[in-house]
């Protein structure tokens, strides 16, 4: 019986840092999936399931190795008039990742993590966010959201109309 635990060899363990590329690559994985953003041109998509929510999504910009995409509800916070829930993101194409790097869920990020915040509650923040989107992203493929349900709109006031 000794000889057994002697043969026990240690698993590798993943560093926070680890967690979070595994996170881009999934919320990648799930966003492509779901709306197809590499085919979308530059400008303000509504998806409409026939239940539950209405989902902006709005291409900000186009690069040769990014994306840059913006996702809301078309709901607004009473107190700041922001999109609530909302995400900004980056689509990095060549290393197919895709990074939450805004979320406003009731609150800025100055607000989460404060303005002199240490490189360990930066990437804690990191985390949550990405985990954020991608818990969203399941739910938003849950309710019927995906390519079919997706419109370009010409102006984002349209919304809810």
């Amino acid at each position: 019986m000794p000889n057994a635990l002697a043969l026990r060899c240690p698993l590798p363990q993943l560093s926070r840092l680890g967690w979070l590329m595994g996170l881009y690559s999934e919320n990648h994985a799930r966003l492509v999936r779901l709306f197809e953003p590499l085919d979308l041109a530059r400008g303000h998509y509504l998806s409409q399931p026939g239940n539950g929510p209405d989902l902006c999504l709005e291409v900000i910009e186009r690069h040769p190795f990014t994306l840059d995409l913006r996702m809301s509800y078309g709901m607004t916070d009473p107190e700041t008039g922001l999109p609530d829930p909302s995400a900004n993101l980056r689509l990095y194409r060549d290393a197919r990742q895709v990074e939450a790097t805004h979320c406003y869920a009731g609150r800025r990020w100055q607000d989460v993590v404060g303005m002199n915040a240490t490189p360990k509650r930066i990437l804690d923040h990191r985390l949550r966010m990405n985990t954020f989107l991608g818990k969203w992203l399941q739910y938003l493929a849950e309710q019927g959201h995906g390519v079919a349900t997706l419109r370009r709109i010409s102006k984002p006031s349209t919304i809810g109309a």
